[in-house]
């Protein structure tokens, strides 16, 4: 008889679960908001870090911070995640700074332009398609194959309530977040049997730099605190628990999901 599968062992501390010694990550979109604050989570959790975006200044400012903060090794990447040819130099580099194949994969890189759908235009809409769901793919379709050969990875693709809701004059950002959790699914199915898992982490309404119009607008910022059962829209610190648990073994036997931190919008 063929023997199933084993999971991990148990600890014998349960923080243990969310330790990444040893561990080397890459978050893309790492240059501010909430690359920035799951980046520095999974340094603070003993990880080395690689974060990643088209703005080199903004990278080596976080990587420098997160350096001091928890002598964890950190290194800064210019790359266009949309882009097939620097999505292989990306991965190069963080693995060549970092000193050893890549453990995690934060897919946080996002953008987003509003407009009515009959304003959008294709040029804005293969952008964000391009950055929101395209980039994931190609990131997770470069490293999977060696998560797999060892034997453990994590792979966690940034969704969003508009994955499953939808809200007016953002037809290309809602059909992307959509698509990451269809994308999410099957690669965690392709992925499930060799130790790596990949789930979607999807935020509510943040005080990111994406939200900086509704943030600077009274009236549309007090219209989605309105629309959250929490009263509030969420600190930008409210993240990182949840991606450093999907992140760990705490989320063993977690993959194929979504989890959502949004102040319970998606439950009503």
């Amino acid at each position: 008889m063929a023997r199933m599968a084993q999971g991990p062992k148990q600890p014998q501390n349960v923080f243990d679960l969310f330790r990444l010694d040893g561990r080397r990550a890459l978050v893309t979109g790492g240059g501010k908001g909430l690359g920035k604050v799951i980046a520095t989570a999974l340094a603070q959790a003993g990880a080395d870090v690689a974060v990643a975006s088209r703005t080199l200044a903004d990278c080596e400012a976080v990587a420098a911070e997160i350096h001091k903060l928890t002598g964890r090794k950190t290194h800064a990447i210019a790359a266009d995640v949309s882009r097939i040819g620097e999505v292989a130099g990306l991965m190069a580099a963080a693995q060549g700074a970092l000193g050893g194949p890549l453990d995690i994969l934060v897919n946080n890189a996002g953008i987003n332009v509003r407009a009515p759908a009959p304003e959008m235009s294709e040029r804005d809409w293969d952008a964000i398609i391009d950055i929101n769901l395209k980039a994931p793919f190609l990131c997770a379709q470069e490293i999977l194959p060696g998560m797999c050969q060892r034997g453990w990875g994590r792979i966690v693709n940034l969704g969003s309530i508009m994955s499953v809701v939808g809200l007016p004059h953002r037809a290309p950002y809602a059909a992307a977040k959509s698509g990451v959790l269809g994308l999410t699914r099957v690669l965690s199915l392709e992925a499930a049997s060799k130790g790596v898992t990949v789930n979607a982490l999807c935020p509510g309404p943040f005080a990111t730099e994406m939200n900086r119009p509704l943030l600077n607008d009274p009236v549309k910022y007090n219209e989605f605190a309105s629309r959250v059962p929490m009263g509030r829209w969420g600190e930008l610190h409210e993240v990182a628990g949840a991606a450093l648990f999907l992140a760990s073994d705490a989320s063993s036997f977690v993959t194929g999901t979504a989890l959502f931190v949004d102040g319970g919008w998606t439950a009503q």
